[in-house]
């Protein structure tokens, strides 16, 4: 029996040479090339934002002073940046309120999302589960980071790539 711990075998019983190489982050630009590239073989006209015309006379397409302060020194909207970027190639659409704000992807069936909110000084992040997780932070549903917590770049991060791998799936109203 032949090892191929080091490659998958192809059709004829050779290895597959691996793939070698490094990630790298993308620029602005890559990536804005990516996402038009994406957008013109999708033949989408799909808007990355809410147009006004379709927002509810009392909507809010902005976060009050109080809950814009807390994302801003958490740093939840550029990590959060980034992961579209990076990630999404841009097709992720960030959505306002009064309270907190949301980043959601995907179409139809594959619709996710990240919804953040601001409670008092804490963040809070809804989860895709609604029993307590074990973490010190876990409500049952939520996540609450007091302001010791999203103070830590680190911690705000690595709940973000949680986030991003366990997104909240919206059901379709169809």
């Amino acid at each position: 029996m032949s090892d191929t711990s080091n490659g998958a075998n192809g059709a004829n019983g050779q290895q597959k040479p691996q793939i070698l190489g490094q990630p790298h982050a993308l620029s602005d630009e890559e990536a804005q090339s990516i996402t038009e590239m994406i957008l013109e073989v999708q033949g989408s006209s799909r808007q990355l934002t809410i147009p006004a015309e379709d927002l509810d006379e009392q909507a809010t397409t902005e976060m009050s002073p109080e809950v814009a302060r807390v994302v801003e020194e958490s740093h939840v909207l550029d990590i959060l940046h980034r992961f579209n970027r990076d990630y999404l190639y841009g097709l992720g659409r960030f959505d306002e309120y009064q309270h907190g704000m949301l980043l959601k992807w995907g179409d139809g069936y594959s619709r996710k999302h990240i919804w953040i909110t601001v409670e008092g000084d804490n963040l809070v992040f809804a989860t895709s589960h609604e029993r307590k997780c074990g973490k010190p932070y876990c409500r049952g549903g939520h996540h609450v980071f007091t302001p010791e917590q999203w103070h830590s770049i680190r911690l705000i991060n690595e709940e973000l790539a949680d986030q991003f791998k366990h997104p909240i799936y919206e059901r379709s109203d169809d």
